[in-house]
């Protein structure tokens, strides 16, 4: 008799494994096989297959295992060999102003001011009389000599259309004629608390505004629709999704939370988006009773950014010495530096997240002593600071960012770019805290990476390429600028996912491939771990995954 109920026990188990499996197989919609899979978890790195069921991982093994569960429906994604990696999350993007870019007037390779006004010339022949101008993302230090744009350049080219266009850092803009006059900056005019109008030699506006100096203008252009924003929105969203950016952290969302709603409410939203408001009004949401973001995992608010300067391209950032190539100017510290501490400890206390931009090691030094004297005061816990840039810093500073818990958020293309010209502004010494990703991480930093698009190229490849070689881009460092500060692929690539959820509190639940996180992935055409690390920056993306869903393949 017990060995009868013993028979009968075990059929019963054999046959509810059986139903389970069936019950799987009947569930599981997509699977993902034959793939090089690097999960970014540390429990397990790589795998062959994962599945999903709905927008969640639920297994994540070898092909046989992952193939048991394929059913009548189950979606097969056979990436043929590939490397899979989890969805990129870009921790610092302009996403709107990015979506305008990509129809406005460009200018960022523009080789010397003539070929600089030629495009201006073409753009404008095409818009009706009195459309502003905007975008452009020039940048001078392209031009021999590196002198700044006047207005003169473009006012015989645009003189029906005013125009602000600005450098790719968006520290400073040069308006035309048209402009100026609209807005009533005159030769009389003031400076502003941490901006600079540019002046000739007698005094005249040249049309370059720097950082707060540019509201001048930006009060007089016209607000976009809602319509209007919600095509930028749509662009930006299929955009990144062309570069396997499927989560992203817009600093400059404001109130234009609804237009990304609208976008999800119509089902068009193909990248999760934090969204991020000026630190001077978090009152906004303090009193709202958010802490830290709020939403869903499509679409959350709740971060706040703080200004302490400007660009090192502008000459605003802001840093002990003076530079080399303007030896009377510092830079300039933010406007906002003055009642900084008040109001990154009243956020804090409304427990919001907060996230400082800074670059010269002025900048730096002087957040990091305002989050350590806000912990003090307030008590410590799982704030997440944020340095958005962290890019100049003192050698004795570069640890306070691991022992403070301070996320530095970076962005690895600014240093390739920079990295051709910032010597004629910063000493031997300042230069060696440069773009610090090797000192960071080994002294404890959480590491997240974005590009800052439109300042820079949205396309990941590019920073993991900068990241790892940092050969500038005139090619005159084949063996890295500061090479010293280089990473790995695996460090890069971890900045870039679990490191960048880290950074807006949803680690646990994107930024890994791994079992009840979230179903974001891409499939790239070459394995950037074994290849050249020359050719990282060539490499594309073949499939976007976003919850669960493709929203990209190549054709």
């Amino acid at each position: 008799m017990k060995k009868m109920f013993e028979v009968l026990a075990l059929l019963f188990f054999v046959c509810l494994i059986v139903a389970n499996t069936n019950a799987q197989k009947m569930s599981v919609e997509m699977v993902v096989v034959n793939a090089k899979v690097r999960t970014m978890d540390t429990a397990k790195p790589n795998a062959e297959a994962f599945a999903v069921v709905g927008n969640k991982i639920v297994a994540v093994g070898t092909n046989q295992e992952i193939r048991a569960l394929v059913g009548a429906n189950t979606k097969i994604l056979d990436a043929n060999g590939k490397l899979v990696l989890p969805g990129f999350n870009d921790s610092h993007v302009h996403f709107l102003e990015g979506g305008f870019q990509l129809s406005n007037v460009d200018l960022r390779d523009a080789k010397s001011p003539q070929e600089f006004a030629r495009r201006i010339k073409e753009f404008a022949a095409k818009l009706p009389k009195g459309q502003w101008i905007l975008g452009g993302n020039w940048d001078h230090e392209n031009w021999t000599p590196n002198n700044l744009p006047t207005k003169e350049l473009i006012d015989a080219v645009t003189p029906d259309n005013p125009v602000f266009i600005s450098r790719l850092d968006g520290h400073m803009a040069l308006a035309n004629s048209l402009a100026l006059k609209m807005a009533q900056v005159t030769k009389d005019t003031k400076d502003v608390a941490g901006g600079e109008i540019v002046r000739d030699k007698n005094g005249e506006p040249t049309g370059v505004l720097k950082d707060e100096a540019m509201s001048y203008i930006n009060r007089i252009i016209p607000e976009f629709s809602f319509a209007e924003k919600t095509n930028a929105a749509q662009a930006a969203t299929d955009y990144a999704a062309s570069f396997g950016v499927t989560s992203v952290q817009d600093m400059s969302t404001g109130n234009d939370v609804g237009v990304y709603q609208e976008l999800l409410r119509q089902g068009k939203l193909k990248t999760r988006i934090y969204g991020v408001s000026p630190l001077p009004i978090w009152q906004r949401l303090g009193n709202t009773g958010i802490h830290y973001a709020f939403g869903d995992e499509m679409l959350r608010v709740g971060g706040l950014k703080g200004f302490a300067d400007g660009s090192l391209g502008s000459t605003t950032a802001w840093f002990f010495e003076p530079y080399l190539d303007a030896p009377n100017s510092k830079g300039l510290m933010g406007a906002e530096m003055p009642k900084m501490f008040e109001e990154v400890k009243s956020a804090d206390k409304a427990k919001l997240q907060i996230m400082i931009h800074a670059i010269g090691d002025r900048a730096n030094a002087e957040i990091l002593d305002i989050y350590e004297k806000v912990e003090k005061e307030t008590g410590m816990r799982d704030q997440r600071f944020r340095i958005e840039h962290a890019q100049h810093i003192r050698q004795e500073d570069i640890p306070r960012f691991g022992k403070l818990k301070v996320t530095a958020s970076m962005q690895p293309y600014h240093a390739i770019d920079d990295g051709r010209w910032a010597w004629k502004r910063l000493d031997e010494k300042r230069l060696k805290g440069t773009y610090a990703f090797r000192t960071l991480l080994d002294t404890g930093a959480h590491l997240a990476f974005g590009t800052d698009w439109n300042v820079a190229p949205l396309n990941p490849m590019l920073g993991i390429y900068a990241a790892v070689t940092r050969r500038t881009l005139d090619d005159k460092n084949p063996n890295g600028w500061i090479p010293e500060q280089k990473i790995s692929v695996e460090e890069a690539v971890r900045a870039y996912t679990i490191g960048s959820a880290y950074a807006e509190f949803q680690d646990n639940v994107k930024g890994t491939l791994a079992v009840g996180k979230l179903a974001d992935f891409i499939i790239l055409s070459d394995d950037i771990f074994t290849i050249n690390p020359v050719e990282i920056g060539k490499t594309r993306v073949l499939t976007t995954v976003v919850d669960g869903k493709v929203v990209y393949e190549t054709k």
